[in-house]
């Protein structure tokens, strides 16, 4: 059974890559090629940056960089993943999960460990158009941080506690819970409430 009361939700929060917006495929090619340019592993960069900011998974990798050389570093990730584009699409259910939302009344925002422009390519191509949007440009510290969800939670007016987290990466749903948020996980992951899709958000929130 759910932890949360449909009734009792005033926001919610959505991760973008692999939540909101279909892009596994493009998040991998991008770690893979850069990680040949770097020589790490690029299954082992891929799998680190799940959910995480582009910076930090880039310092785990290259300890030995100062920290000119990590922003490079951290650039050229970026730049492999702006233009690639192709097959990124909105996840299973998103459309539905926000229809709902609109129908109930409820504020919703994007809070994601892409930058700004990244961000708004992948919902763009996506065909989303958030109302508030959360980068790492906005933020001092990334997810597990819980900055970027208590920031979407004050520019939506709501306190972080009647916000749902939607997430589909341990990092995420760690920050949600920093920020005193209930969650929502994808992908098996535990939270407040189990998703197999946006579709069983949808169901939710209908109560």
């Amino acid at each position: 059974m759910p932890r949360i009361n449909p009734d009792e939700v005033r926001a919610v929060l959505f991760d973008m890559d692999g939540t909101l917006v279909a892009s596994d495929g493009a998040v991998e090619r991008s770690w893979l090629a850069w990680a040949a340019e770097y020589g790490v592993d690029g299954h082992e960069a891929y799998e680190m940056a799940h959910g995480s900011p582009s910076a930090s998974t880039v310092r785990k990798l290259l300890p030995h960089l100062d920290e000119g050389a990590i922003v490079v570093a951290s650039a050229r990730q970026l730049e492999l993943q702006y233009d690639d584009l192709s097959d990124v699409t909105a996840t299973p259910g998103a459309f539905e999960a926000l229809g709902v939302l609109a129908e109930r009344g409820l504020p919703w925002a994007v809070v994601t460990s892409a930058d700004t422009r990244l961000a708004k390519a992948r919902l763009g191509a996506a065909g989303i158009v958030a109302p508030v949007l959360v980068t790492t440009d906005d933020i001092a510290a990334g997810k597990p941080d819980p900055e970027g969800y208590l920031r979407a939670a004050e520019l939506l007016g709501v306190d972080p506690a009647g916000c749902v987290v939607v997430e589909d990466a341990e990092v995420g749903l760690q920050a949600a819970r920093a920020a005193g948020a209930r969650t929502a996980a994808l992908r098996g992951l535990d939270g407040d409430l189990r998703l197999g899709s946006l579709a069983d958000l949808a169901a939710f929130l209908r109560g």
